[in-house]
This record gives structure tokens, C-alpha cells and sequence, in this order.
């Protein structure tokens, strides 16, 4: 890498110390409750000295840091603070349980936790199951096991480390055996500020820039609102966090900010559509020039209002934490191809059948990509051996299966495994199943997405019981004994929000269950079945 860093002039070069050099008192983020401002400087101040920190504390280049905690106004600083110091830093979910979390904080190796007040029930709960994190910091408060991160920032240097390095995320998705995953992806040995391929995609893609104003309404540890957010501080934009969505209030901010460009999932279009005609009227949104929507299918009547009201500045992309691939539209492309999630950028699209053989155009398979990033799951070597295509060209799937028409466009007509998508959060079944199944009650369970008008999908298990319930007033404790069981182990986005009872389940002589006759009661009137 020597003679790549050769050619990298510091004008190549961007990351928000370069920001705050030229322009110091500029506003990173803006937290839209409380209305507190971040900037360049005080951004790069801290992260310099959380960076330092790390270092202090004997954490080196590619050592990993776990970091749990809400949408808060140091959550950035700490991812810089990271990226800084070089390290990999994995954001988790707060809706993780503690089995959950602790089982990602040690796939990832992490050496350091950071939380916060907020979720200190939740850390204190992993203490016991982490023993390999050696440093846990806690922000707005401490307790017995978690120092105060304002205190170990406070002591330290803020002048930058020499010679930095990229950082970098690694991301987890749940699996289809029902443990989240890490995408890993090789660190790359290159000057900090080394423009990473994002940033390229939403610069040229999506006008980010210098005078981007970008409304952030998604939890900051899914990974489009994590990567969007750190490409606008890369290039001196203002990143305006929600906490928590709410309809009126995004257009409220939109109007208030001036807000340019925002990423939002189908879910929050379906909310806004609902809101009054006369509140939606109330707003002013023409500040607006780039709205992106992406983690979940989006019916296309929504879709199409949408467009309606805010014009052809909607962008659409499908693409996974994966990095695999990136399939995008715009707005008259979609008119012209309703239903469509785009025509790839990045990667060359392959739809095979099961043997691995290509399919023609406008046949269903499993959607492969050629010839983009290589990732690998983190300590999983047999699904990433699953991921590749079955006859060792080196393609790669997300495990979505769709068409694509003679034009190139494609589409999406399920999920492989039958993954949920509810809310722009992909749930996997099979969680559920394993939890469900140990319950005295249960015979056998099939948990699977039906249509939910707000989420897409909603999580439902159909239970095989050990006898059925004597009348509804029984069928009906059981629901709620199930549905608790099953959030006392799993985070609750996981769990059936519905269960219902019946004699037996449809399964082959060997064992397999038929789950899509079960799926496809559900899915058979909506013209879709994702």
C-alpha cells in the first residue's frame, strides 16, 4: 500500500478534522428534540481525544470497540473517535437482549464497550458473558462496572494521532441459523480521510456536499444511517438526528432546517401518507431534493403518492451491509418501471435456479452478484460459503430472489428462507422457532411475515400445541404466555405479535415444513408476497 499513499494528496483527503480546519464553528449534527448543536470543531476535538484515549489504553490499528447506546448527541464522536484511532467499531442494537449483545460483543473481539446511561440496565447485564472486554465506558453516568466516558475524554490529548489510518465499521445481521452475523470486510491500509467508495456513490448519486442538510430519522446503528451520516461529516454537511420518528414532526424539521436530502425506509412514507390532508398540507417541504428509500419493499400505490407530493426526487436502492452489490432507480425510471428497486451500479446482476444455472430474463431466481466487494461473516465460514454460487464463479447473493426484464431492471418477489422485513428491519424466523419450540406448550411452530399496512410485515407463528385449547378464552392466555416467552429471550421485533393454534402442521415425511402453504393464506389477496 505504500505506493497507493504515495498518490493520496491531502486534498484527496476527507473527514471531518479537515472540515473543522477550515471551517471550525460550521454545524455537524443538530439533535432535533432538544435542538443541541455539534460542531466541526467540537466534533473533531472529541474524537481526537477519545482516539487518544484508546490508544492510551494499548488498543492498536484494527482492534475492535462494541458500542451500544440510542441516537445521542455523542453517538458520532465516538464513531470518529474510533475511526480515528484506525479501529473497527460495531454499533449494536439497542432492542438486542443480553444474550443477543453479549453474543456480539465477543464474535466481534471487542476490547472496549461504550453505552450509555440510557441502556445501563442493559449493559450491566453482559457483564458477566464479556469477560474479554477489558475497558467498559459509560456516557451520562457510570456504574460499578462502567467508568464515565466525559471523565476519560477530559483527561485526554485532543491533538490527533500521527500517521492515521482508516477505521472502519463491522456491521451484524441476523442469520438464517439464528445468530447475528458480522460482515467483515478486509481493512483498508490507507491514510485517514482515503475517500471510501460510499462516499463517492452519494456525492455523485445523491448530490451530498458541503451544503447538504441530511435529516437522519433511523436508529444510527443500521447501516445506512450510520455510513450515510459519516459521508456528510466527511464532506462538511449538517446531519440533523431524530431520536425517535414521528411523522409530523419529520416534516416539521424538514420545513425548519431547510432539510436537502434524507434517508427514510417504506415505513415512514406509509406514516406520513396517513397523516391529515391538512397537516401534510401544513408544511413546507420544498427545500427538499433528494429522498432516498431503501431495507424494505415499498408498495408501489404508496410509492406512487409519494411521488405525487414531494415530486421526482424520490431515489430508491436495494443493496445489503453485505456490500455485494448496489441496484438503484429514480424516480422517472420507477414510473416507467412501477414495482422496480433499479438497474445495477454496482456489481452485474445473475439470476439462477437452484442448480446454479443462469435463468432468462423475466424468470424468478436467487439474485446473485459479479464482481463487486468481497465480505466474508465474521467467524462463519459456512454461511459465507453459502452466500457464494453454487458453481465457484465467485458470485455472490444476499439470499433475495426476483426477476430481471429485458431492460435490466429488477425486481423482487421474496425472501429466500422467508426473512421478514417489518419496519426496515430484517427478521429471521427461525429465532422465533427455536425459542417457541422449548415451551411446554408446543408441538411445533412455524413463524413466518404476514402483511402488516404500516410495517410491510408483521412476525406470526402458527403452533402446532401438545392438545388444543379447550376454548377461545384458553387459545387466548396461550397467546399472550407464548408471545411473552418469546420476548423474555428475544428482542421484541423478533417476536409474533400474533399466534394462532392448530392440529398439525404441514410437513413432508422428512422432516420439512412447508411453511410457504402456510405464508401463502396470508399473502394470496395482496398481489405480492413480500
Amino acid at each position: 500500500m505504500v505506493g497507493y499513499r504515495r498518490f493520496v494528496t491531502d486534498e484527496a483527503l476527507a473527514h471531518p478534522g479537515l472540515v473543522a480546519q477550515r471551517s471550525p464553528d460550521a454545524v455537524a449534527i443538530v439533535m432535533a428534540s432538544s435542538g443541541r448543536t455539534i460542531t466541526y470543531a467540537e466534533l473533531d476535538r472529541r474524537a481526537n481525544a477519545l482516539s487518544r484515549y484508546l490508544r492510551d489504553c494499548g488498543l492498536n490499528v484494527g482492534d475492535h470497540v462494541a458500542i451500544c447506546m440510542e441516537n445521542h448527541e455523542r453517538f458520532f464522536e465516538v464513531m470518529w473517535g474510533c475511526h480515528y484511532a484506525g479501529l473497527v467499531y460495531t454499533p449494536c442494537s439497542t432492542r438486542l437482549t443480553t444474550e443477543e449483545l453479549a453474543y456480539v460483543v465477543n464474535d466481534c473481539g471487542a476490547r472496549v464497550f461504550i453505552t450509555s446511561r440510557l441502556l445501563g440496565e442493559l449493559a450491566a447485564s453482559i457483564v458477566p458473558e464479556t469477560r474479554l472486554v477489558e475497558l467498559r465506558l459509560m456516557v451520562d453516568g457510570t456504574d460499578p462496572d462502567h467508568a464515565s466516558y466525559e471523565d476519560a475524554i477530559a483527561t485526554a490529548d485532543d491533538v490527533p494521532l500521527p500517521d492515521r489510518v482508516e477505521g472502519g465499521d463491522m456491521l451484524y445481521s441476523s442469520g438464517t441459523t439464528g445468530r447475528p452475523k458480522g460482515v467483515f470486510f478486509r481493512p483498508r491500509d490507507v491514510p485517514l480521510g482515503t475517500p471510501p467508495p460510499i462516499l463517492q456513490l452519494v456525492s455523485f448519486l445523491f448530490g451530498f456536499g458541503a451544503d447538504t442538510r441530511y435529516l437522519s430519522p433511523a436508529p444510527l446503528y443500521h447501516a445506512a444511517p450510520l455510513r450515510f451520516c459519516m459521508s456528510v461529516h466527511r464532506l462538511g454537511g449538517t446531519t440533523v438526528v431524530m431520536e425517535h420518528f414521528d411523522a409530523e414532526e419529520y416534516l416539521r424539521l424538514v420545513e425548519r432546517h431547510r432539510i436537502t436530502t434524507s434517508q427514510v425506509v417504506p415505513t415512514m412514507f406509509v406514516r406520513l401518507l396517513k397523516l391529515p390532508a391538512e397537516i401534510r398540507a401544513r408544511y413546507d417541504v420544498s427545500s427538499l431534493t433528494c429522498v432516498v428509500h431503501a431495507a424494505a419493499p415499498c408498495p408501489v400505490d404508496t410509492k406512487r403518492r409519494m411521488i405525487e407530493w414531494w415530486g421526482p426526487i424520490i431515489h430508491e436502492y436495494y443493496a445489503g451491509t453485505e456490500g455485494n452489490g448496489f441496484v438503484y432507480c429514480d424516480s422517472p425510471q420507477w414510473l416507467a418501471h412501477p414495482g422496480t428497486v433499479g438497474r445495477a451500479l454496482s456489481g452485474i446482476i445473475h439470476v439462477l435456479d437452484d442448480d446454479g444455472n443462469e435463468v432468462s430474463a423475466g424468470t424468478t431466481g436467487t439474485v446473485y452478484f459479479e464482481g463487486s466487494a468481497a465480505f466474508e461473516y465474521h467467524n462463519d465460514p459456512d454461511k459465507t460459503r453459502q452466500a457464494r454460487d453454487p458453481l465457484g464463479r465467485g458470485w455472490t447473493t444476499l439470499g433475495d430472489i426476483g426477476r430481471v426484464d429485458g431492460e435490466g431492471f429488477l425486481y423482487l418477489s421474496d425472501r429466500k428462507a422467508f426473512m421478514i422485513i417489518s419496519g426496515g428491519v430484517n427478521i429471521y424466523p427461525q429465532e422465533a422457532e427455536n425459542v417457541l419450540i422449548d415451551h411446554p406448550l408446543v408441538a411445533d411452530v412455524a413463524v413466518f411475515g404476514v402483511p402488516h399496512d404500516d410495517f410491510g410485515e408483521e412476525v406470526k407463528a402458527i403452533v402446532q400445541p401438545e392438545r388444543m385449547p379447550a376454548d377461545t378464552a384458553e387459545a387466548g392466555r396461550w397467546e399472550r404466555e407464548l408471545i411473552a416467552y418469546c420476548r423474555s429471550r428475544l428482542a421484541d421485533v423478533k417476536c409474533p405479535r400474533t399466534v394462532e393454534f392448530r392440529p398439525e402442521l404441514p410437513r413432508h415425511p422428512t422432516g420439512k415444513l412447508y411453511k410457504r402453504l402456510l405464508r401463502d393464506e396470508y399473502w394470496k389477496d395482496r398481489g405480492r408476497s413480500i
